[in-house]
């Protein structure tokens, strides 16, 4: 080679690097994620779960003959940041793919972005129904849809023969869509509504809202919301010395984090689950992933990790189907793809909305979590009061 090639080559380089990451050969995968503010818990479950996976896959040769290599940048739970990620990683860095952020509000402000772009974006931490009623061509669901969450325990509840519910929602964009699909489900199963009430997001003493359910003569009460929510209404309850035969909290109480908060009071709690390790266990590499995460990371997976890690399994099923890098090939395949991961089936219907996953419901007893939903799988009875 020349002197005038080398030159070349060297200004070629430091021009990609000036630009942003040099990937070499890698397939690289950008994104952010929640690794502080108040999504933390969930984010940086969904890190340890991708890198894990990125570990696995390239240990098996990669994708395609390449190395993967996941960039992870902190959003710090802000809607805003993670905007101006995306693009980022999109329009400078120039990584190869994406994988969505934590959370359907941020979400929904970086779909704007990776849909501009024709970016093909796998949401693995996303299910408000309203993600999927806006027209985007290239945002594909791995959690069941929010308005689906408590079919399951809405129809323990029937069971139990428990009439009248309260349904108490934080107003971001997950929880929205969570409670209005509570509030359908419910009037298909007859159950009636007695006290529906929506309270500003960060909103912290709830003592009141739970003293309007107790006195609406609800015998169970929903928080739709995140961790946050679910143990304010907890200790809300606490407050006015009530519990009601049944309480259900979303997101929160599928996390450790949430008994470390809470103790003793975090006993009976239900709430929806995406994946439990009781149940992965009998899924495509879902004891290698149980057993892995235990090592590298001395913890208990939540679904949240293993959500991220199917995001990963996706990823590379429909790459390896599709047999190129081209995003338009991935979009099409991701559309049609019928594939198993560690979480269970994957398959979307003709907006990207998930419709083959289902969600497990699982309750608090004696320190722990157990699925108690759907019978099949269910691990110990439910308790109501």
């Amino acid at each position: 080679m020349n002197m005038a090639s080398r030159i070349i080559l060297i200004i070629a380089a430091l021009l990609l690097t000036m630009s942003g990451y040099a990937f070499g050969s890698d397939i690289a995968i950008g994104m952010s994620l929640s690794l502080t503010g108040r999504y933390a818990e969930m984010g940086n479950m969904q890190q340890k779960g991708l890198f894990l996976w990125e570990k696995h896959v390239n240990e098996k040769g990669g994708i395609l003959g390449r190395n993967v290599k996941i960039i992870i940048m902190d959003d710090k739970s802000s809607k805003e940041r993670a905007k101006n990620i995306y693009k980022r990683l999109i329009e400078k860095d120039k990584v190869d793919f994406v994988i969505g952020p934590y959370s359907s509000g941020i979400s929904e402000a970086i779909l704007p972005v990776t849909e501009k772009n024709r970016y093909p974006v796998l949401l693995s931490g996303a299910s408000a129904d309203r993600l999927w009623e806006k027209g985007y061509r290239y945002a594909f669901g791995i959690y069941t849809p929010a308005s689906k969450y408590t079919s399951g325990f809405l129809q323990m509840l029937v069971k139990q023969k428990i009439e009248n519910i309260a349904i108490i929602s934080a107003e971001d964009t997950f929880s929205v869509s969570l409670s209005k699909g509570t509030r359908k489900w419910a009037q298909r199963f007859k159950l009636n509504v007695a006290c529906f009430q929506v309270f500003k997001k960060g909103q912290k003493h709830l003592a009141d809202i739970a003293l309007r359910a107790k006195e609406s003569g609800s015998q169970a009460v929903i928080v739709c919301g995140h961790l946050n929510e679910s143990v304010d209404m907890r200790l809300a309850l606490k407050k006015i010395g009530w519990y009601p035969e049944a309480y259900y909290a979303s997101v929160g109480p599928a996390t450790r984090q949430f008994y470390n908060i809470l103790k003793d009071d975090s006993n009976l709690t239900f709430s929806s689950s995406q994946w439990e390790e009781s149940v992965g266990i009998r899924f495509p590499q879902g004891e290698e992933f149980i057993k892995a995460f235990h090592k590298y990371y001395k913890i208990s997976p939540s679904y949240h990790a293993a959500t991220a890690y199917a995001a990963g399994m996706i990823l590379e099923a429909a790459l390896e189907k599709s047999g190129s890098l081209d995003k338009e090939d991935l979009r099409e395949t991701l559309f049609s793809l019928d594939t198993m991961t560690v979480i269970g089936r994957y398959g979307v219907d003709k907006k990207g909305k998930q419709k083959r996953h289902f969600p497990l419901i699982i309750q608090w007893q004696n320190k722990k979590k157990n699925v108690v939903w759907p019978d099949s799988l269910k691990e110990l009875d439910p308790v109501f009061q």
